[in-house]
């Protein structure tokens, strides 16, 4: 008998990389920062709206810089890596039943993703987007 403690291994703080699963679900968490960042931009542009046109014109003027583009595009990144997840689990947490049967998950995924282009169009309509103005 070995008259020595057993002594577990520490794991690095690079313990995720290991596996995708890991990474996929550290990735999703780290998103929550990016998403957070930018509500606050947004509350600031809001915030620089109700200051007045100068204030207003003047957070736009920051929103033109490469660091906050580079931002935003993080953000969008991550935002879409965090929605096509969820849309992925949906069918696990909202089974539809017809009669004895389940619909099969892909439906209810499919199904979730034609409603977030269609009401991104009419987010995108309603904005002007597609306006010759």
């Amino acid at each position: 008998m070995n008259g020595r403690p057993y002594v577990r291994e520490v794991r690095t703080a690079s313990w995720y990389f290991g596996r995708w699963r890991d990474l996929h679900h550290m990735l999703n968490e780290i998103s929550s920062i990016f998403i957070g960042g930018y509500a606050l931009i947004l509350l600031w542009g809001v915030k620089s709206l109700a200051a007045g046109e100068q204030a207003y014109l003047a957070f736009l003027d920051g929103l033109t810089s490469p660091l906050s583009l580079t931002f935003h595009w993080v953000a969008l990144g991550f935002t879409l890596l965090n929605s096509v997840s969820w849309f992925g689990v949906t069918p696990k947490a909202m089974p539809v039943q017809i009669g004895d049967e389940f619909l099969p998950g892909h439906y209810i995924a499919i199904g979730h993703y034609v409603a977030w282009f269609c009401v991104s169009l009419v987010v995108l309509v309603v904005s002007g987007v597609f306006s010759n103005g």
